[in-house]
């Protein structure tokens, strides 16, 4: 029996999402979830102050870096919204002129929550790999959890997990430490 071929979806399709959804397409999937909760956002937050203080604006660390909450990804033909990410202005000396990315970036950051776990570990990272993204970390509010990995030809490398008040200092972010516990709006 032949199955109906299957549509791929298109740019437009996320235009038609209600505004409280956050869509993607992955693999010619279009998957889509709800914007974040409180303490997921939260903790998005308080990562982009930390990271973006110091490596993007560069107080009190060392700049070079465009640090960036939600961006849209085109690459390849997948649309991927990060829930944060860093360029290095070496390799992308300025913001481009359009409302997405096409240059990927150095690292991303995804927040997990119930509802975006499952496509954040099995559908976004293998394809952050494959793209060529550096470094990516996965952070858990609920688990109070930072685990980072490094690309090594594809593939991710746990490098280290870290829990509740550990202080972090990982790459690419190594040169400043700063308090895990500051994510938790516990």
């Amino acid at each position: 029996m032949n199955e109906p071929a299957r549509k791929l979806a298109t740019y437009e399709d996320l235009f038609d999402l209600p505004e409280n959804l956050v869509g993607e397409i992955i693999n010619g999937r279009l998957i889509t979830h709800p914007r974040p909760a409180p303490r997921c956002a939260y903790a998005k937050s308080c990562i982009g102050v930390e990271i973006g203080g110091s490596f993007d604006i560069g107080k009190d660390g060392t700049g070079g870096w465009w640090i960036l909450n939600e961006p849209e990804l085109h690459i390849g033909g997948d649309i991927l919204v990060p829930d944060l990410s860093g360029w290095r202005r070496e390799r992308m000396p300025r913001l481009p002129d359009t409302a997405w990315f096409e240059t990927v970036p150095d690292w991303i950051c995804e927040v997990l929550s119930p509802s975006t776990a499952r496509d954040d570990r099995t559908e976004k990272m293998p394809l952050y790999a494959a793209m060529g993204v550096k470094h990516a970390w996965l952070v858990d509010p609920a688990l109070h959890t930072l685990e980072a990995y490094e690309n090594q030809q594809g593939r991710w490398l746990l490098l280290k997990t870290l829990a509740d008040d550990a202080k972090v200092a990982l790459v690419p972010f190594d040169a400043v430490e700063w308090g895990l516990e500051v994510l938790w709006a516990d």
